[in-house]
């Protein structure tokens, strides 16, 4: 029922705010700090986790710092000394041995270099058992296939398992707007989400396991084939007479604009992220690899992505590997790209 008052002097009026400052009173009585801390230890028991990770360079040494700021207590692990004793600094647990680990962990993160020494990671975990409900997330680039391997072995220990690759290199990394491009178990996706948002900006479910590879690959692909492409438009522009600085204004505002032309332009000086990233060549020519096989196992046409993969294969043989991918608009530029036909293993598919 409505009250309206025909005087602010009445004394109904008076009767009501008094009404509203008791109520209000008793309010803040009732959220007093006092009152508040069970909650408050409640709310950040359920926040901190004790979170494993395996492989500080890079990309996990940010990642795991991260994970440390945002109030979760981590295990480490690597081979380089210096790496773990720049978390210890930070307030993680350094460990020796990556099985005992696992077994003092809830969820155990990995983001090694490539498919053998996940697998022999892996491996190693496992031989000595684990705690059941474990959660494993690998955020490494490996094949589909050995995703699908590792899920197999991991259930059998009655633990749990994601693939979690990432997107947005070691400025994202550094700065936690990583993508995370997720596979498996929605239910074990959902119990990890929030963890995975300490890293990242963008946490995406893409199916069952193998589906975060399968996302980060394809997407890989066009990243390397986009480099190329930048390349030699812009060494073309360049040639002709074009200011680059100009021309990539143009190219970024028009219909060849894509993420490569405009925040890893390989000509220097138009984009600062480009020195900031350093993707080597053997490093995305490994993804391209991954990309060849699983393509040939589905049997998808992908002219264009073995064109680079032999591309990038050429430079690689050429004693390259260690330099930047866009240092492809570098060697252009001095006439020093010498591109070699190679005949890889996965030949052109009908």
């Amino acid at each position: 029922m409505a009250i309206v008052f025909n005087s602010l002097s009445s004394p109904v009026f008076s009767r009501t705010c008094t009404r509203l400052r008791l109520d209000h009173m008793m309010s803040l009585r009732l959220l007093s700090p006092r009152k508040l801390l069970p909650w408050k230890k409640a709310i950040q028991q359920r926040n901190f986790s004790q979170i494993g990770f395996i492989g500080l360079g890079n990309m996990g040494g940010h990642m795991a710092s991260n994970l440390i700021r945002s109030g979760h207590k981590l295990n480490v692990y690597d081979i380089s000394k210096k790496a773990c004793s720049n978390l210890k600094a930070l307030g993680a647990t350094v460990y020796s041995r990556t099985p005992d680990l696992a077994k003092n962990s809830e969820i155990v993160i990995t983001m090694l270099p490539n498919n053998s020494i996940v697998n022999a990671s892996y491996e190693e975990m496992l031989s000595e058992g684990i705690n059941k409900g474990t959660i494993f997330i690998d955020s490494s680039t490996i094949s589909p296939e050995l995703v699908k391997s590792l899920q197999n072995r991991i259930s059998l220990t009655e633990g749990r398992f994601l693939d979690a690759p990432v997107s947005g290199g070691v400025p994202g990394a550094e700065q936690a707007t990583l993508t995370f491009m997720v596979g498996g178990a929605e239910k074990d996706f959902k119990a990890v989400k929030d963890i995975l948002q300490c890293m990242g900006k963008r946490i995406i479910y893409c199916g069952i396991h193998g589906m975060g590879q399968a996302a980060k690959l394809c997407n890989n692909m066009m990243l390397a084939i986009s480099m190329i492409g930048v390349s030699e438009t812009m060494n073309l522009a360049v040639r002709q007479g074009l200011d680059p600085k100009i021309f990539a204004e143009i190219l970024n505002s028009s219909t060849g604009r894509c993420w490569t032309s405009e925040f890893y332009n390989p000509v220097p000086g138009i984009t600062a992220s480009t020195q900031a990233n350093k993707v080597p060549i053997e490093l995305i020519n490994k993804d391209l690899e991954l990309v060849a096989n699983l393509a040939n196992s589905s049997s998808s046409p992908i002219p264009m992505g073995l064109l680079t993969h032999n591309i990038y294969s050429s430079l690689i043989a050429q004693g390259l590997g260690r330099r930047d991918f866009s240092d492809v608009y570098a060697l252009m530029e001095t006439e020093k790209f010498h591109y070699k036909q190679m005949f890889l293993p996965h030949q052109m598919l009908k």
